[in-house]
């Protein structure tokens, strides 16, 4: 399954085709700037800016905003790099993947083992395709710390201790706050928001002392927009994305990792039966994604070996200013969405919410490498 490269995206025409071609063309500082050291330097440049000063403005002006886009990215990528470089030797790296049987979370396992790269997989549900052996399956429930801590042991016996972790496992109710139960809202927490924070305490440690690896939190959108029947996945996203934040400042302050990678990632609407009913109805602005672009930016966001921030689609970091916007405003976008889960019908792994992960009850964790079908 090679990554897609092609002008369009898999989702068609829609804004983020717009974005690209502004970004490629009108704020490329290597296209515009020649046009004005030709108008500053050449007969016939000279003579057309003084025929056209205010076209030549503009091209002035296109020309600084595009070279304060370039210093802007690459001032974040440093800082959020703390102006250092590691190199990833991916025939030894080790790559985590919570969620990984199914969804987003298969399409990252696929392209990772294609590459070569060695893959562990924490899922409840049992893996939803063929894998080589370069993929090694464990039941965990990872809501449970002391679970995920069992099966640490384990996969740091058998495989190695993992250098890369992405929390991909993610779940959504679709209930509105008062038809939820205690559960529910339990439930959306302890995977979307609590097993971070018991992923990091079982793997980050490793990780800072050798000063190398990557830990990447999935979030939403939704961390910045959060609409009826969506409160508590909303809420947990936001709480996953200060997690982010929180875990990549301690790393530098109080780890002494500065090389350890943090990377937070923001998809839309994907097509996965998670979310099966939902409907946005913005298919220009805010295309339904299929799972395969979400899995191929968490991807090259990895093999770059640099923290960062990946907003699918790019044009949906227009939310991350939401809330320094007018309240009238704010109170409009949130309330359209209303009917976005009008006919809400996703999939849900675990059908007991209530059922206690706690304890031994279920034994240890399951452990299987799981091999290509020959047939």
């Amino acid at each position: 399954m090679p990554m897609h490269n092609g002008f369009l995206p898999r989702e068609g025409f829609c804004a983020d085709v717009l974005i690209k071609v502004v970004r490629n063309t009108a704020l490329n500082p290597a296209l515009i700037l020649p046009l004005v050291l030709l108008a500053r330097f050449t007969k016939q440049g000279q003579d057309l800016s003084i025929l056209h000063p205010t076209a030549l403005g503009k091209i002035k002006t296109l020309l600084y905003l595009g070279l304060a886009r370039v210093a802007a990215n690459w001032l974040s990528d440093q800082t959020v790099n703390n102006w250092t470089n590691d190199k990833y030797d991916w025939s030894k790296e080790i790559v985590l993947v919570t969620g990984g049987a199914s969804g987003i979370g298969a399409q990252i396992v696929k392209l990772l083992e294609e590459k070569g790269i060695t893959v562990v997989v924490l899922d409840v549900q049992p893996l939803s395709y063929t894998a080589s052996s370069k993929v090694h399956y464990y039941q965990c429930d990872i809501r449970s710390m002391d679970k995920i801590a069992a099966v640490a042991e384990e996969i740091r016996a058998t495989v190695g201790h993992p250098t890369v972790v992405i929390n991909n496992a993610g779940v959504a109710r679709g209930k509105t706050v008062l038809d939820s139960q205690p559960g529910d809202i339990r439930f959306t927490f302890d995977v979307n928001t609590f097993a971070h924070y018991w992923m990091a305490k079982v793997f980050l440690p490793n990780m800072i002392a050798n000063n190398h690896g990557m830990f990447v939190t999935v979030a939403s959108v939704a961390s910045w927009l959060t609409i009826p029947n969506m409160v508590d996945y909303g809420a947990s996203k936001a709480a996953a994305l200060s997690f982010h934040e929180g875990i990549t400042a301690e790393l530098t302050t109080r780890y002494n990792a500065p090389k350890v990678r943090t990377v937070i990632v923001h998809p839309g609407h994907t097509k996965t039966p998670l979310f099966a009913g939902y409907d946005q109805n913005t298919a220009f602005v805010m295309p339904t994604l299929e799972p395969e672009s979400i899995a191929e930016g968490i991807v090259r966001q990895v093999l770059s070996g640099r923290s960062g921030r990946v907003v699918l689609p790019k044009i949906g970091s227009i939310f991350a200013s939401l809330r320094g916007n007018a309240d009238f405003y704010q109170t409009y976008v949130r309330a359209g969405g209303e009917s976005y889960m009008a006919k809400f019908n996703g999939h849900q792994v675990i059908k007991d919410v209530d059922a206690s992960y706690e304890g031994k009850e279920s034994g240890g964790p399951s452990e299987s490498t799981v091999l290509v079908s020959k047939d």
